[in-house]
Order: C-alpha cells, then sequence, then structure tokens
C-alpha cells in the first residue's frame, strides 16, 4: 500500500479505532514447536513471548528477522523559545548530519545489529508553532506529516525500529502523557537533555500553560497529538500506523517515541500490541506512561539519548530469542524422552 488509508482526521480516526489482528494460526505453531525443544516449558520466558510476538505479526509460524529497518525522524519545536531545554534548536540539524556521516552511536548500534538506518528530516526542521501560545501543528500539517511517517515504512519489514531528534522534544512528550493520563508538568516532565533546576522550572510552566490553554480539546487524542505534539513525534504515529497495516512488528524507543504512539492505545485498548517499548528511558515520565500503555520494557540500561538507540540495541535480543526458536532441537532430535 502505497498511499494511507485516511485523508482527514475522521477518516484516521476511524483507521486508528479498526485496529489489525494478529495471526492466531502462526501463535498456535509457534507454541506448539516451542513445546517440543530441548528446555523446561516456559523456561526461556519472555525470549519465549517475543518469538511468538514476531510470528503473530509477521503472520509467519517461523519468524523472521532479515530486514531489521531502523528509522530517525528529526524535527524542531517552537516550545524551545520558552527556555524548556539546554540545548539551542540549531543542534537538531547538526545531529542528523552526524547522522548521516556515521559518527553518532545509532550508526554503531545500526552496524552492529545488523538494521538499515534511514533518517528522515521533517518540515526542513523549521519548528511547530509554540503550543504555550496556539496548537503546535494545523490539521493539515499533522495530517502531512504523518503521511511522511507512513510511507517512510517498507511494507517488506521484517521489524520496525522508532526513534527521533528534536531539540526540546521532551517537553511536548511530557505534555502529551499529561494530557492523555492525567497530572501536570511537575509530575511529568524530566531533565531531559541536561537542564539546569531554572530550565525544569520553565519547562514545568510551559507544559502547564499549555494544558489550560488547549483544555476543551484535550478529550480527543488525536487532537492532543495535534496541539501538543511535534512534527516527529506525528510521523512516528504514521510510521507506527503503517506498521500496522503491513503487519510489521515494532520497537519504540524512549519516552518521546512512546508518548508520540500513546494516544493510539487510548483510541483503542488493543492499538499498539504489535509494538513493545524497546528500553525503560532515564527520564522519569517513561516508567509511568509504558505502565499506562500496560508494557513492560524490554531493557533498562538508564538510556535517555533517544534516536533509536534503545530500540535498535534491543535487536539482537530479538534475533537471540528466534535463533532459539529455531536453532534448538526437539526432545525427539535429541533422543530424550
Amino acid at each position: 500500500m502505497s498511499t494511507p488509508p485516511f485523508t482527514d482526521m475522521d477518516n484516521l480516526r476511524a483507521l486508528c479505532r479498526e485496529p489489525v489482528s494478529s495471526d492466531p494460526l502462526a501463535i498456535n505453531q509457534i507454541a506448539e514447536r516451542e513445546a517440543t525443544l530441548t528446555k523446561p516449558a516456559g523456561s526461556l520466558g519472555r525470549l519465549e513471548e517475543l518469538t511468538s510476538w514476531l510470528g503473530a505479526w509477521q503472520r509467519r509460524s517461523t519468524p523472521r528477522l532479515e530486514r531489521v529497518q531502523t528509522i530517525i525522524f528529526a524535527g524542531n519545536h517552537g516550545v524551545a523559545a520558552q527556555g524548556v531545554s539546554a540545548w539551542p534548536s540549531d543542534v537538531t540539524a547538526l545531529m542528523v548530519q552526524n547522522f548521516h556521516n556515521g559518527g553518532a552511536a545509532i550508526n554503531q548500534l545500526s552496524r552492529y545489529a545488523d538494521t538499515t538506518l534511514t533518517v528522515e528530516t521533517l518540515e526542513d526542521l523549521r519548528p511547530t508553532e509554540d503550543f504555550t501560545q496556539t496548537a503546535a501543528m494545523d490539521d493539515e500539517t499533522f495530517l502531512r506529516t504523518l503521511l511522511r511517517g507512513f510511507n517512510a515504512v517498507s511494507p517488506e519489514t521484517d521489524l520496525l525500529c522508532l526513534g527521533e531528534m528534536g531539540i526540546g522534544n521532551t517537553t511536548p512528550a511530557a505534555a502529551l502523557s499529561a494530557a492523555l493520563f492525567g497530572g501536570d508538568g511537575k509530575e511529568w516532565a524530566g531533565r531531559g537533555a541536561g537542564n539546569d533546576d531554572e530550565a525544569m522550572a520553565r519547562k514545568i510552566s510551559a507544559i502547564d500553560r499549555a494544558l489550560e490553554l488547549h483544555r476543551a480539546s484535550l478529550t480527543d487524542p488525536l487532537q492532543v497529538a495535534r496541539r501538543l505534539g511535534g512534527h516527529e513525534l506525528a510521523a512516528i504515529m504514521g510510521a507506527v500506523i503503517a506498521a500496522r497495516v503491513h503487519g510489521i512488528p515494532v520497537l519504540l524507543d524512549g519516552f518521546v517515541c512512546t508518548a508520540a504512539v500513546a494516544p493510539l492505545h487510548v483510541l483503542h485498548p488493543e492499538g499498539l500490541t504489535h509494538c513493545r517499548i524497546a528500553h525503560c528511558s532515564a527520564e522519569p515520565g517513561h516508567t509511568r506512561l509504558a505502565a499506562f500503555l500496560e508494557q513492560k520494557p524490554l531493557l533498562d540500561f538508564g538510556l535517555r539519548l533517544g534516536e533509536a538507540s534503545g530500540a535498535t540495541l534491543a535487536v539482537p535480543l530479538l534475533r537471540a530469542a528466534l535463533a532459539c526458536h529455531t536453532g534448538m532441537h526437539t526432545f525427539a532430535e535429541a533422543g530424550i524422552g
């Protein structure tokens, strides 16, 4: 499918409320093989669950990880003008160039995990509007960036790893989380890329002012994403929608990435079942957000880098799970029992 099945907010909302199902036949066949392998039942714990999850969404009784795609979406934020970040917005462009030059952490992790790395620069890095003053995006921009994310996903992908780059984007992530699940800036804001106490106070104030300004629209998860999100966050949501349409399991990165897709969970309780949170970010709101989404992150290494680093780091873990499932001998092959 080259274009998404939505052209306006109503189409998008209808699509999000009718998520695609996984393949129960693949789940059953994977479970049947697991039961014959030379180990006590369930002894590989979450590795077994991950294999089943991969097969369920790939719709294959033997999952594969031959084509793994890592995508970083980059965008800038008008709310950065409120002094919510320790870094200036022009660092976003410099980091995008670093990705292209192969000099970032994600380049090394992607090479090690054998993923295809692509970087999508959104809206030429023009910032969103300052959401303490008005909506971050109008409908047209929101849908356009969603479409950009949707079309960035190759339908042939076996596993999709998502991440972001955008100075100041933990502020919209915290605002989104508060709007969707309750609370205020103090409960959801963290220090991001190194904020001092004064910057933290500005960040909390910006979130609280935005929540009050947009309060009348916060019962609609898509309006929350449009008004309080960002270009890269909208693109991440579009990519996750595409993955569900194409039957692709997804590894989500940290706080920003998870917040970007949280509206899909609110729209439908199974809206993110094809996704796993790859790691628990050091950003304090991420633990709370994962609990609201009823997920337990795969890793907890204290990462707070973004750029799909945690998602890509988890790929070898999934490769290990799959290697056990496909490579182990059965009891019959081992002459046991």
